[in-house]
Order: C-alpha cells, then sequence, then structure tokens
C-alpha cells in the first residue's frame, strides 16, 4: 500500500515537472564542458606525442627510429589521441546534461548521441582555431623550405624567371673554374670585375639555355687573360664548364621537383589518416555520451518522495 503511495507521488511529480518545466532536449553547458575537455586533453596528448617523436629522432646514422616507423606511430598516436580526448568530451556531455523526464530510452539514446556528436564539433572547431596559428607556423616553416630548395635549384639554373637576381651557391663555382691556373695579368686586380662579369655572361645564357656566340668569344678572351691558356683550349674549357653547369642546373631541378612531389604526397596521405581519426573520433563521442547519459539516469534511480526505485 505504501509502495502504491510513493510511485503515485512520483508519478505525479514527474508529471508535474514535465507540464510545467519540460526538460531541453539540448544541454549546451554540457556540451561546451565537454568539448572544453576534449580539446584541453588533445592539446596535452599533441605535446607528449611531438616530445616523444623528437626523443625517438636522431641526427646521427644508425640512430633513433626510421621515417616509416615514426610515421606508424605518428597514424597511431593520431588515433589514439582522438579518440581519448573525444570519448572524454562525449562522456562529459552525456554525464552531466540534466534529466529528460519527458523522453523515454530511445528518445535518450538519441540525444545522448546527439550531444556527443555536438561536444566533438565543438573540440574540433575550437581545437581547429587554436591551432591555426601553430599551422600557419608550419605552413611558413615548409614555404621557407621550399623558397631554399627553390633558391638551390634557381641558382643552379641561374633563375630562369628573373636570372640577375639568382644567388645560388654553385654559379660562382662553375666560374672559378674558368679561371684555373697560374694568371697572367700580375697583382690580380681584375678578379673581381672579371668574375662578377662572367658570372653575368654565364647566368643569362643559363637562363635561356643558350649562350650568344658574341658572349662565348668574350669568355674565351676573359679565360685567356687569367689562365694564359691558348684561343681553341680557352673556348674548349667554356665550352665544357657551360655544360657542366648546365648539368647542374637540370640535376637540381629534378631534385627540386622529386622534394616536391614527395611533400605533396606526404601531405595527401597525412590529409586521409586525419580525416579517419576525425571520424573515430566523432564515433567515440557518441558512444561516451551514451555511456555518460545512461550512468546520470542511474543516478536519479531512487525515488527522491520515498527512496523506493522509480518505476521509470
Amino acid at each position: 500500500m505504501d509502495s502504491q503511495v510513493a510511485t503515485t507521488s512520483y508519478d505525479s511529480m514527474v508529471a508535474d515537472r514535465v507540464s510545467s518545466h519540460p526538460s531541453p532536449a539540448i544541454c549546451w553547458g554540457a556540451i561546451l564542458g565537454g568539448a572544453v575537455a576534449a580539446a584541453a586533453l588533445s592539446l596535452i596528448l599533441l605535446a607528449l606525442g611531438s616530445g616523444l617523436g623528437l626523443s625517438a629522432v636522431s641526427p646521427w646514422s644508425y640512430r633513433g627510429a626510421s621515417a616509416g616507423a615514426l610515421g606508424t606511430a605518428t597514424i597511431i598516436w593520431l588515433f589514439a589521441m582522438s579518440a581519448a580526448a573525444s570519448g572524454l568530451g562525449g562522456y562529459l556531455s552525456g554525464r552531466l546534461r540534466t534529466r529528460w523526464v519527458d523522453a523515454d530510452d530511445d528518445e535518450s539514446f538519441f540525444r545522448d548521441t546527439a550531444h556527443g556528436l555536438l561536444a566533438w564539433a565543438v573540440a574540433t572547431i575550437v581545437g581547429a582555431g587554436l591551432l591555426a596559428s601553430a599551422a600557419s607556423s608550419m605552413v611558413g616553416a615548409v614555404a621557407a623550405g621550399a623558397t631554399t630548395v627553390g633558391t638551390v635549384a634557381g641558382g643552379a639554373a641561374v633563375a630562369t624567371i628573373a636570372p640577375e637576381r639568382a644567388t645560388g651557391p654553385n654559379r660562382p663555382y662553375f666560374v672559378d673554374m674558368l679561371f684555373r691556373g697560374a694568371p697572367v695579368a700580375p697583382g690580380g686586380s681584375e678578379n673581381v670585375p672579371s668574375n662578377a662579369e662572367a658570372t653575368a655572361i654565364m647566368g643569362m645564357g643559363l637562363a635561356h639555355d643558350k649562350m650568344l656566340e658574341a658572349d662565348r668569344d668574350y669568355l674565351a678572351q676573359l679565360v685567356m687573360r687569367r689562365t694564359g691558356l691558348n684561343q681553341a683550349d680557352a673556348q674548349s674549357r667554356v665550352e665544357q664548364v657551360t655544360l657542366a653547369a648546365k648539368s647542374a642546373a637540370t640535376a637540381a631541378e629534378a631534385k627540386a621537383k622529386e622534394l616536391a612531389d614527395d611533400a605533396r604526397r606526404a601531405g595527401a596521405y597525412l590529409a586521409l589518416w586525419v580525416f579517419a581519426s576525425l571520424l573515430v573520433g566523432a564515433f567515440t563521442a557518441a558512444v561516451a555520451a551514451t555511456w555518460g547519459g545512461r550512468q546520470r539516469d542511474a543516478g536519479d534511480y531512487l525515488n527522491p518522495v520515498a527512496g523506493q526505485p522509480s518505476p521509470h
């Protein structure tokens, strides 16, 4: 008899709460709390993973982890980080939300799932915003590396677009090859103007893939004055050094293209793995939210009116 009275009282209380204060379907406080926790854990795990990754890299040959092992470890860590952070955020969003007294089990399950997905989405957006500066720094570093590679290749090729601005390290080497031998002119006063002039001539010839006949003859005259070679040998040296410079420029350009292609493939693979890890994070957040929601509802299992089990 007492149990029936308690049950009736509980039903009346629930009916009054449903009619006067209907429970909102979305608890943004719980969602934001779970998202903040997920973003914070992601940052912590990201710092930890970066530290572990740097500790595994060694500049010495045959020491440290290989590139393939580091890539595999990075992918595994990416998935583990996404699952752990998303799971924490989803669980908190389900555990901290208010109880839905006007929803049955199926509706509660759907709402908990939605809470987990929303917490994951907010955490992802917040994380992308917070890591935007870091991503910009990484892009800047990649761009700087690409610029360096382009400078080296452009120096060897003598900057096809703007040869007058080429500053690569290979060109002075080939210019010095022109003047090997005992100089004829005493004092060496012609060293600087001759090198600079020859550098400009070779740069223009390599940039246009062909040297003018007048430029070639003039370079041969400079070689004759600096090395003491006869005209035929001087012209032969000019031809040989020009061909060597062109070969080096072609090799540098091919290497730059190979590096750029490797970077493109690595970026594509990384994007695919990040996409897969985000999907794993979304699924984990949804499952953890339903788990947290069930534990939240289990806390209201006792009848607050009479201390008896609730019929709901």
